[in-house]
């Protein structure tokens, strides 16, 4: 149920997504549904909870925490993810931010379950600053701001990607930041 939520909130989006969709999609009757999970919020919590969060660690997350150096994994994950574009032949956009761009102004809870996904992105990020050389001379704010910087230039390349539906943003901000990264004695 779940991984179909997921894939129509993908696809169409929150708002465009009904219940009877995802009844549809997961042929359970509609009253198993209901009692799982009793509004569209609470199922969207779920697929941000148990699909979008452990996507980000999965895709995010674990390969800068376990590449040799932070340039490296930051430069790892996007070429997977460019690579992923490429064999779909099709940019479907980031799961959180296609999320966060649609649900942000309209829904409390659901702004507070993606902003704890982006939080522990940006903790992970801000982990692996802290461990560069440059990264032991800044103060706190400053890898949050560094990390902060990495999240959002990924985003807006997600975006652009998604909107010309190539993944040359994801190519051209990936150059910058491996250069970013190692100008800054980040790498």
């Amino acid at each position: 149920m779940l991984d179909a939520a997921s894939m129509l909130f993908q696809a169409h989006g929150y708002h465009a997504t009904g219940m009877r969709e995802v009844i549809a999609a997961t042929r359970l009757s509609p009253g198993a549904v209901h009692h799982h999970f009793p509004t569209k919020e609470s199922l969207a919590i779920a697929v941000i909870t148990d699909r979008v969060a452990p996507a980000v660690r999965e895709s995010w997350i674990e390969p800068v925490r376990h590449a040799a150096s932070l340039r490296q994994g930051v430069t790892r994950v996007f070429t997977e993810i460019i690579r992923g574009i490429d064999d779909r032949g099709q940019v479907s956009g980031c799961p959180l931010n296609n999320l966060a761009m649609e649900l942000s102004l309209t829904n409390v809870r659901l702004r507070d379950a993606l902003r704890s996904i982006f939080r522990e992105w940006q903790d992970a990020l801000e982990q692996r600053i802290s461990e560069t050389p440059r990264g032991k001379q800044m103060t706190k704010n400053q890898r949050s701001a560094a990390a902060a910087f990495i999240v959002a230039s990924y985003s807006g390349a997600m975006n652009l990607a998604k909107a010309t539906q190539e993944p040359t943003p994801l190519k051209v901000t990936r150059r910058a930041l491996a250069h970013w990264l190692t100008e800054q004695r980040l790498s």
